[in-house]
């Protein structure tokens, strides 16, 4: 089968926004490229090494790649994402000088490549990211594996807002707490709470298509008895609209909630959060890019969170907020 290969030439501040124009655009995988040099500060704490060359993108920059089949027109496509990404703007997203090109691709030049490049992946002190296809023995007892398909919609789990998350969660989950996982994509840091000792998570996603990666994800990990994935979004659960009213899993206030979204988004439902959580509950908010650090921080402290802790990872934040 062939594909139409959209590659979009942009900076590693606007990717998770113009992934996500192109999922919505009808995309049937999206693949991204950040800078590859070596001029970057990296976390090599987990034994992370790299070699070189890496790539020759720009530093700060990036190349993202959707996979458009060939009924549909690209030129439409081309149409409806251009104003949305000039649009970035408005919100102080630096799109850089985006430039964009076609080519037609087959299966093969896409579809399984990528899979090379997944190799398993120490994230944080006790977790391991391992690709389905991968063989991997743990180090030792306290190494907690992580089993993940991605697929081509989600990510693999290197990205520095994900690893972020996972051991921020390790520093937070003691055991016996239940979680509640907002924008959950593949179901990552669900299966690691629950891994790190959480007795259940609710994962919520308004993608279907996250949904089912998360499911499918919980069930390899064999962790679907203690992971409950649902179609909806925070308010949709506090306001028991969520779907068909099923059990949740858990039992409202929770004593941690993680968000790895973009900071416009986590700013908008910070309230929510704040009444889904028990008094002395964290938040755990990712996916921070540097420039929205004070905006996300100052929102926190206005509804009522105590910052506990800032980590940070190459020019992405995540939060530790604790309720008052």
């Amino acid at each position: 089968m062939l594909w139409n290969e959209l590659t979009i030439y942009t900076t590693e501040e606007a990717v998770e926004m113009i992934s996500n124009f192109l999922h919505e655009a009808g995309a049937g995988g999206v693949s991204i490229e950040e800078s590859g040099t070596l001029n970057k500060k990296r976390n090599t704490q987990y034994g992370e090494w790299y070699e070189l060359p890496l790539n020759d993108i720009p530093e700060g920059h990036a190349e993202i790649k959707g996979y458009f089949s060939q009924e549909l027109s690209i030129d439409d496509i081309l149409k409806e994402i251009k104003p949305r990404i000039e649009q970035l703007a408005e919100f102080d997203i630096n799109v850089g000088e985006v430039t964009y090109k076609v080519r037609t691709v087959s299966d093969d030049d896409w579809a399984n490549a990528w899979k090379q490049y997944f190799k398993p992946l120490r994230v944080s002190g006790r977790l391991t990211i391992k690709p389905t296809w991968e063989e991997y023995t743990p180090s030792s007892s306290d190494e907690y594996i992580i089993e993940l398909d991605p697929g081509m919609a989600f990510g693999t789990g290197a990205h520095p807002t994900t690893s972020l998350c996972l051991r921020t969660l390790e520093q937070v989950i003691h055991g016996g707490e239940e979680v509640i996982d907002v924008g959950t994509g593949s179901g990552i840091l669900a299966i690691g709470a629950v891994k790190l000792g959480a007795k259940h998570v609710l994962a919520l996603d308004l993608d279907p298509v996250a949904v089912s990666s998360a499911r499918e994800n919980a069930k390899i990990n064999h962790l679907e008895d203690r992971i409950t994935v649902k179609e909806s979004d925070l308010l949709g659960v506090i306001k028991g609209t969520n779907e068909a009213n099923e059990p949740l899993g858990i039992k409202l206030p929770v004593q941690v909630i993680v968000a790895n979204i973009l900071a416009e988004i986590i700013m908008l439902f910070i309230d929510d959060v704040y009444e889904a959580l028990e008094p002395g509950g964290y938040y755990i908010a990712s996916g921070i890019y540097k420039n929205k650090e004070q905006d996300v921080k100052q929102a926190l402290i206005s509804s009522g969170f105590d910052i506990e802790e800032t980590n940070r990872e190459e020019d992405w934040v995540a939060f530790v907020a604790r309720k008052r």
